[in-house]
């Protein structure tokens, strides 16, 4: 199902451009607009879902192949191997946490971070 109205299943489909990372049946991957580290891309599943607050048991399989898609895109996109390098994983729900596009999407960052404590 895709929701004509939102603004990632039409960057999946290829209707708004991106700077893709990834595509295959199940998930579109691009670079953040807005990047918050050296290294921001999103995994977005094709099929509309809007939050985690919307997935069900019938989204594990899905969710469970997104996290695997991670790492694989992490280290082709820069990121430095675990463990002296690594990644994080982010996924904000809903107005107070912070989701700014009504469809579930995974943040991946990485790179240094010059403000991180030593």
């Amino acid at each position: 199902m895709h929701d004509p109205d939102c603004l990632f299943c039409k960057i999946a489909q290829g209707q708004i451009p991106s700077r893709k990372v990834h595509e295959d049946d199940e998930f579109f991957a691009f670079h953040d607009i807005r990047p918050a580290a050296p290294i921001h891309f999103l995994i977005v599943p094709k099929h509309h879902v809007a939050s985690m607050a919307h997935v069900t048991d019938e989204h594990a399989p899905m969710l469970g192949r997104m996290l695997a898609l991670a790492p694989r895109l992490a280290m082709q996109e820069g990121c430095n191997p675990y463990p002296e390098g690594g990644f994080r994983l982010v996924v904000n729900t809903g107005t107070e946490g912070g989701q700014e596009v009504h469809h579930l999407h995974l943040h991946v960052l990485g790179g240094p971070r010059p403000w991180a404590r030593a």
